[in-house]
């Protein structure tokens, strides 16, 4: 009943929408960059690199909007960490589709795969999160996802954890353990920062609902 007597500034809820949607296109690129062939390599790189120029964009036009309007949705805090965590899981996306790039990995192993398909999972609740936002109406539906969005994190942990003992336990070359341990940690990075941006969302909903 609350959602109904929410400020209506629509484009609030158009640049959060519009944000969750590039963390998606970017969790997607990473996925497919996982098991691409190194020729096709360089052009996913470039195309999450033009999703986080995207992101920044309207992460910029978030925060210009918030210093021009007098009524705003939400807390202006909440609204100015809300835009900023979602930042930074394209941010963290871009991150390590660089490291695979500069580490020259040409192979990525099942664990990373499965730690990328899991932050894809986790990006595709942020979006649905976010897209709900707009109405209290959908408070149930949000919590309910922000609850997935924190098991996915605990499992990317989970994975990180095996992974980073078998690369330990079964890797001869010094430099590729530190490759991919640094590959691991940018991976479980991306859902932290997914479950930060589920962190704001439910402190909004358990606030105005």
């Amino acid at each position: 009943m609350f959602g109904r007597f929410l400020p209506r500034e629509g484009r609030f809820f158009d640049f959060f929408n519009a944000h969750a949607e590039q963390v998606v296109l970017a969790a997607q690129q990473l996925v497919a960059l996982m098991s691409a062939s190194p020729e096709d390599m360089p052009a996913i790189v470039s195309a999450i690199d033009e999703i986080e120029t995207r992101a920044d964009k309207i992460t910029h036009d978030t925060v210009a909007l918030l210093h021009t309007t007098f009524v705003t949705p939400f807390d202006r805090d909440a609204i100015h960490s809300l835009v900023n965590d979602l930042d930074d899981i394209v941010d963290s996306i871009q991150d390590v589709a660089e490291g695979i790039s500069l580490y020259n990995i040409r192979r990525l192993t099942p664990d990373a795969v499965q730690m990328a398909e899991l932050t894809q999972s986790c990006a595709e609740r942020v979006r649905q999160i976010v897209g709900l936002l707009s109405s209290m109406e959908h408070a149930a539906d949000i919590l309910r996802t922000c609850r997935e969005i924190e098991q996915l994190e605990s499992d990317v942990d989970r994975v990180m954890r095996s992974a980073l003992s078998r690369v330990f336990r079964d890797e001869r070359e010094p430099l590729q353990v530190i490759k991919m341990k640094a590959i691991y940690e940018g991976l479980e990075k991306i859902s932290d920062h997914c479950e930060d941006v589920s962190k704001i969302v439910e402190g909004l909903v358990l606030e105005n609902a």
